[in-house]
């Protein structure tokens, strides 16, 4: 009697990144579930257990209406003050200032700061690309983005049946290298820091430091389909992890104690 074998490669490890196209202009205000689901469905796919979810903040925050328009701020001596230095909008910068509880750095067409929710980025993630308002309006970072992606983790459960983990991401730069990478700003259903402190290398020995942001390593990966400009693909399926669990973007955040560059 033959027996069926594996086909060359098959037990190699291995992940899908799934990038659905034509998912719509999200509305100030508008319901994001079921845009997710009418575009996965769209293109023949079906969330399933143990698949992450990857969604671009900017349409998370299009659906949070988190839209300032710049007409009705008026900017503090602070904010002029800084302006000033780094060559940005008076109104941005007030915004910016509004969004943060520290500036990093500021420098000609640079403002650095740390976020309120801890985030280290430029310009407190305040956006003007890509959001069809004009140049007048602004777009915020989510006010939540861990609770927005516990809300879109608990909609797919109640919908779908299955278990699968949610990613709110951006793009920041980074110190000491050029370019901006994905970087997850809310989770859920996923363990988003790995720790590996006090198990054992190949050698036996006990590791003493390593941690592992996978939740930002899968946001780098989805962002490579995502793309920063007019790829108009907001939304990834990650398939063949197995990160399934309890954890937040919070778990992310270093503490400002630990911080050396603060």
């Amino acid at each position: 009697m033959s027996t069926r074998s594996e086909p060359p490669g098959a037990s190699i490890p291995r992940i899908e990144l799934l990038a659905p196209a034509g998912f719509p202009m999200v509305r100030p205000g508008e319901p994001l579930f079921p845009l997710i689901m009418k575009t996965l469905e769209a293109n023949g796919l079906a969330l399933r257990d143990g698949d992450i979810l990857v969604v671009t903040q900017k349409i998370v925050s299009k659906s949070e209406n988190r839209y300032v328009r710049l007409d009705a701020v008026r900017a503090s001596a602070r904010a002029k003050d800084l302006a000033a230095r780094c060559g940005k909008d008076e109104r941005v910068v007030e915004m910016i200032l509004r969004e943060s509880d520290h500036v990093v750095r500021c420098a000609r067409d640079v403002l650095v700061v740390r976020h309120r929710l801890g985030f280290i980025c430029a310009n407190a993630g305040i956006d003007r690309s890509n959001i069809d308002a004009g140049d007048e309006q602004i777009l915020l970072l989510p006010e939540n983005p861990d609770l927005s992606a516990a809300a879109l983790h608990q909609q797919i459960r109640a919908a779908c049946g299955v278990h699968a983990g949610v990613l709110i991401v951006d793009s920041f730069g980074r110190p000491w290298r050029l370019g901006t990478c994905g970087v997850c700003l809310g989770c859920a259903g996923i363990v988003a820091l790995n720790d590996y402190r006090g198990k054992p290398d190949l050698e036996g020995r006990k590791m003493e430091i390593t941690q592992v942001a996978q939740a930002d390593e899968i946001a780098a990966a989805a962002s490579i389909l995502m793309g920063p400009s007019d790829q108009s693909l907001p939304i990834v399926v990650v398939r063949g992890l197995d990160f399934a669990g309890t954890g937040s973007a919070a778990d992310l955040i270093r503490p400002a104690a630990q911080d050396l560059f603060l």
